[in-house]
């Protein structure tokens, strides 16, 4: 089933406001550090680069979480984590314990995958109670939840389904996709989220936000946030736009650096 959207919704594309400061990209960004393959010294690099990219959240492992709070923790970057990673196939006892452990640990944001298998096979009650749970333990510590819906698995009807739930559970984010799954999130995808979530959820594209232009793509088409493995990429572009007009600005102020 493609994805359209539903020609009687009220949602029109909203006004986004324009981006001025470097904050409002890097602020935005989330490093994801959740390959397999890294080993401590990576994640102890990276971790610290994006303290100095001034990089709005870092996301690790679960076996990272100590390291990664012991760098950033009482910093504005934030320490996130994930839950039934990748796959959402993990019982619920067992996701919740994993969150509530995350939490206790000092991550202020967890994303929990959902079992997309439940999904397909419409129980749609099972996923709703998990994602309960877990949104009163986030809640309760003062924490972010972001769902995280694999967009490339789930028909249309299923990720509008998806998105009502988050909805009815105060779930903060609905997220993509966690980078695992054979194909990203589409644009299509991002626009049929946001018109279902409106602004009682907000969206976090991930996995595909590497340069500048897909940035730009999908705060265009109402995301607040963005996952990549190389936000310092889109960093960097973004600095480079801010020296131009600056540049520009004096130019045109008759003012040579």
């Amino acid at each position: 089933m493609g994805n359209t959207v539903d020609p009687n919704s009220n949602f029109q594309q909203e006004e986004r406001p324009p981006l001025v400061t470097y904050e409002d990209v890097a602020g935005r960004l989330e490093l994801s550090l959740t390959r397999p393959d890294l080993d401590e010294e990576e994640v102890d690099a990276a971790c610290r680069k994006a303290l100095a990219y001034g990089i709005g959240a870092v996301v690790v492992r679960p076996s990272d979480v100590d390291m990664a709070v012991r760098i950033l923790g009482g910093t504005p970057v934030a320490v996130a984590s994930v839950a039934g990673f990748p796959h959402g196939s993990s019982n619920t006892a067992t996701k919740l314990y994993e969150g509530r452990d995350l939490l206790r640990r000092g991550v202020k944001e967890v994303s929990l995958v959902v079992n997309f298998g439940k999904m397909r096979a419409r129980q749609f009650q099972h996923v709703e109670t998990e994602i309960l749970q877990m949104s009163e333990s986030c809640h309760q510590s003062e924490a972010i939840l972001k769902v995280i819906f694999e967009t490339a698995y789930l028909a249309e009807d299923l990720k509008i389904i998806l998105c009502k739930i988050c909805k009815r559970t105060d779930t903060d984010f609905a997220e993509t996709d966690t980078g695992f799954s054979p194909g990203g999130y589409t644009v299509a995808d991002l626009t049929l989220l946001k018109t279902i979530c409106k602004d009682a959820v907000k969206i976090k594209a991930s996995g595909a936000i590497g340069t500048l232009e897909r940035f730009n793509e999908a705060y265009s088409a109402g995301c607040e946030r963005f996952g990549s493995t190389d936000v310092f990429a889109v960093a960097d572009e973004w600095k480079k736009v801010l020296a131009e007009r600056e540049a520009a600005a004096k130019q045109a102020a008759g003012i040579t650096s």
